[in-house]
């Protein structure tokens, strides 16, 4: 599939991920349908009703050094791992700083140091409480490090719509580039926020698995013994610039944004309405000039709860078709939140890059209801025409990307 000059390619891939501590390791990870769920064996977990997540395969303390670890909260710690590697996979752009721009959503921002400092400060004290503290909680802080590493002076943006913010990021710096705001944009997601708090919320609200005997057989999208998601940590950014550019100075590409979709239900602030999950996925269609057909491959959203997996099968089933191979890979990541959206987009981006869809794990009785072709058992190969990633949150926030082939 050609690429017109004015297109927006992806030339940088970045991640740290309960897969791998970066792209290659995460890759490899999701083809050998590896799970990076685990049991939190730490002791303020013992009474919690859920006590699995998807953590961290490297500890970014022992990538950055401790003296900048020391004044970020862990969602810009990785946040910015993720940025150096896509950086470095892009090959460092000779940008204009002004014509650099980042964009990084985030769920629930620093969270831990939020509820961290807290703890302190009433347990011992104004004077415990870190000076760092406001710079490492606040939900933009991620793209502002990231802004700062890179010096870019183009704009740091933070959309914060759950789990569909990584998605909307990278639809928000492709918007910059077709406006004309920005010449290259690192986009993505980051989210840690594995905490007592969002644990016992998430379980009391029924919406996360309590597979505790088993965590790498808990995620279990589209199975008929889905009992809800699985909590994960991790950070994916990309390198977003025009083809013309990314040809002139003969970068590597490794697919093309071809589309965006971007809706709200206006319906209920947990429970998801298909309508929205449609037209996002009908816009970001129009949006690529391509049809249903043309669509061979998507990633689902698919957290894995009873009910979320079976509107968004009737979803892509209503927009799309039953046709696409579909896949769902928090089946072995969990639920990143924020950083959803990017880990599905880099996995589709490797899908048509590498010409291989990883294959869903834990899914041993598909349900009924669902009539989808689920990529299962095995990673399936073959030539991808373009692929479609959703991303869906509480509130209502819908995005859907397309995803081409490199030219």
């Amino acid at each position: 599939m050609s690429t017109a000059i004015n297109d927006v390619v992806i030339t940088g891939l970045g991640a740290t991920t309960p897969l791998g501590g970066d792209v290659a390791s995460t890759w490899s990870g999701m083809l050998a349908g590896r799970s990076g769920i685990s049991a939190i064996e730490e002791e303020w977990a013992a009474a919690l009703p859920v006590r699995i997540a998807g953590r961290l395969a490297v500890d970014p303390a022992g990538v950055l050094d401790r003296v900048s670890a020391r004044r970020m909260d862990r969602c810009e710690q990785i946040a910015l791992i993720a940025a150096r590697e896509a950086w470095a996979d892009a090959g460092r752009p000779d940008v204009d700083p002004e014509r650099l721009a980042v964009v990084i959503g985030t769920g629930t921002g620093g969270a831990l140091t939020m509820l961290g400092q807290d703890d302190i400060l009433e347990s011992s004290g104004v004077r415990r409480v870190s000076p760092y503290t406001v710079p490492m909680l606040m939900a933009n802080g991620p793209a502002a490090w990231v802004s700062i590493e890179l010096g870019a002076r183009g704009g740091a943006h933070t959309p914060v719509s759950a789990c569909a913010s990584g998605a909307e990021a990278i639809a928000m710096g492709r918007d910059l580039i077709r406006l004309g705001r920005a010449d290259v944009v690192v986009a993505g997601g980051t989210e840690a926020c594995v905490h007592p708090l969002p644990l016992a919320g998430f379980a009391q609200a029924k919406a996360h698995s309590t597979r505790n005997d088993e965590p790498r057989r808990a995620s279990r999208p589209f199975d008929t013994d889905r009992d809800g998601f699985v909590i994960g940590e991790g950070s994916v950014l990309v390198v977003l610039e025009r083809a013309e550019s990314a040809a002139a100075r003969a970068a590597r590409v490794h697919a093309t944004l071809a589309g965006a979709g971007i809706t709200s239900d206006a319906h209920h602030i947990t429970a998801a309405h298909p309508d929205g999950q449609i037209r996002a996925m009908r816009r970001a269609l129009a949006d690529s000039g391509l049809s249903p057909r043309d669509i061979d491959h998507v990633h689902a959203h698919a957290t894995s709860t009873p009910k979320g997996d079976l509107v968004e099968a009737r979803s892509i089933g209503e927009a799309i078709g039953t046709h696409p191979a579909v896949t769902a890979t928090k089946s072995m990541t969990g639920h990143l939140f924020g950083a959803a959206g990017a880990i599905g987009a880099l996995a589709a981006i490797l899908a048509l890059r590498d010409r291989v869809i990883p294959a869903t794990q834990n899914l041993e009785h598909l349900d009924p209801a669902v009539t989808l072709d689920i990529v299962r058992d095995r990673p399936r190969t073959g030539v991808l025409k373009a692929a479609l990633v959703n991303s869906f949150g509480f509130g209502g926030h819908n995005a859907s990307l397309v995803f081409t082939p490199a030219p």
